[in-house]
């Protein structure tokens, strides 16, 4: 059991979510590209088909948990595992078919500076202080990121159809101070909703605005998903020493 203490509050491993929704939108983009803006971290994102990458953009509202309340937006990518052999592009295309991949997280915005702290001192996830409006209508949620005065982004979810099927907890990875870490979770979703495309997209003029222009964004979704009672539970983070060591070098 691992404690950690945070403004002064003390924080128990695993963390627990009771509550929350989330929002999500997938979307292929430029393999090459989205190498560069993840090249620092030694990790190497995870290709669908020969040149196209995987990017999401996601929202959470956690209503309870042991980090409290706050909103959240994800720029996120499909990496290969860290320890992954190289290999042909038709088996790295199987890895991403089979769920053999995690998530690179490459922004965590957030709204409130306990979870901030938090999230950085327990896994090194890259969070920092941002606006996050997130309007749930009936049949859509728009959820909007501001940083500085400037618009990020907005992401428009339209509300899908119930699915059977459960979304991979697939590990995440974060690098910030030049630490790569890896983060195994689990999550119990409930009610899951799913749709071909089903975003809108709409880009402001901050830097992570110009960061996905550059991956070849905005454009139609791949798919769409809606989870309107997530709960979840993450443990301690995993520093990856070698890949860390690697992309310092």
């Amino acid at each position: 059991m691992q404690n950690f203490t945070i403004q002064g509050r003390t924080i128990t491993l695993p963390v627990e979510i009771r509550v929350a929704r989330s929002w999500a939108a997938t979307f292929t983009v430029a393999a090459q590209a989205a190498q560069a803006l993840i090249a620092h971290t030694g990790l190497e994102v995870a290709q669908m088909r020969p040149g196209k990458a995987i990017a999401s953009l996601a929202a959470v509202r956690y209503e309870d948990g042991d980090l409290d309340r706050y909103n959240e937006v994800a720029v996120a990518f499909v990496v290969r595992p860290h320890d992954a052999p190289e290999t042909t592009p038709g088996r790295k295309a199987i890895e991403v078919a089979r769920n053999k991949t995690g998530i690179y997280i490459h922004h965590l915005p957030v709204d409130q500076s306990f979870t901030l702290e938090a999230g950085r001192t327990i896994w090194g996830y890259p969070k920092f202080l941002a606006d996050i409006d997130i309007d749930e209508r009936p049949k859509a949620t728009r959820i909007t990121l501001r940083h500085d005065g400037a618009h990020v982004l907005s992401l428009t979810v339209r509300r899908g159809i119930k699915v059977w099927f459960g979304l991979p907890n697939l590990p995440t990875y974060t690098f910030i101070d030049g630490v790569l870490r890896r983060t195994a979770w689990e999550t119990f979703p409930e009610g899951t909703r799913a749709r071909i495309g089903g975003a809108t997209l709409e880009l402001g003029t901050h830097p992570i605005a110009d960061e996905l222009r550059s991956i070849g964004l905005p454009h139609r979704a791949v798919m769409t998903t809606m989870v309107p009672n997530v709960r979840a539970r993450f443990g301690a983070a995993e520093v990856i020493m070698p890949a860390a060591a690697a992309a310092l070098d």
